[in-house]
């Protein structure tokens, strides 16, 4: 179950609620982009930011002095973190019929701050699963850097996920002008071509981190 101590429920499409747990992990290790809402002095604020799961949390990390995740941590508010893959668009034979595949999360919690002998390892994590393997080609962090950046982490306590997984709604006897095309369009995605910086001597190998990431395949002799 996504949740395992108060169950939400979606009201509207309930029947698109899903509580599998690896679903939901399997959204959460394949999107890189989140949105953490919290609420301060009154406002809602919305920030967009990379992540990771690492078992049974979620790990966002910033600046010491970005501010209201901080904050909301050290008030330990709730906040609510939403991740979403669109899958498609499905074109029915009516702008109110057409629709989305998707899957989308939303995780409720308290911010936990990692304390300092877990944050190395949190922010290795956080590396591995936006650039894997780059950690090893680059310097380490330094003393100024790594006390200007804090690690949160949420936990998987409190989540409901949602998803549309299917075609345009149609039947035979549904009285539309079947003539008229109805189906879905998927949506892939792919990485682009290396760019190398400006200051990149020319010649420079890609290293096997970009390789990876851009080919699906291990290290090749390849120059930009």
């Amino acid at each position: 179950m996504t949740n395992t101590t108060a169950p939400r429920r979606i009201r509207r499409l309930a029947e698109r609620q899903t509580t599998d747990r690896d679903e939901l992990f399997e959204l959460l290790d394949t999107e890189l982009v989140g949105h953490l809402v919290a609420v301060a002095d009154g406002t809602p604020i919305v920030v967009p930011m990379g992540f990771a799961r690492v078992g049974e949390h979620v790990y966002v990390h910033g600046s010491t002095g970005g501010g209201f995740a901080l904050r909301a941590a050290a008030e330990r508010s709730t906040v609510a973190f939403s991740v979403t893959a669109l899958d498609g668009l499905v074109f029915a034979r009516s702008l109110f019929d057409s629709s989305m595949n998707y899957r989308s999360a939303v995780v409720y919690g308290v911010l936990e701050p990692v304390d300092d002998e877990q944050a190395d390892a949190a922010l290795l994590a956080l590396s591995e699963r936006l650039m894997p393997g780059r950690s090893a080609e680059v310097r380490a962090m330094t003393r100024k850097e790594t006390a200007a950046t804090r690690v949160l982490r949420l936990a998987l306590d409190d989540v409901v996920m949602k998803r549309r997984a299917a075609g345009a709604s149609e039947d035979p006897d549904d009285g539309e002008d079947h003539a008229v095309w109805a189906g879905v369009v998927p949506l892939g995605r792919a990485w682009g071509a290396p760019e190398p910086s400006p200051l990149t001597p020319e010649g420079t190998p890609i290293p096997d981190s970009v390789l990876a990431l851009t080919t699906g395949r291990g290290r090749v002799d390849r120059l930009l």
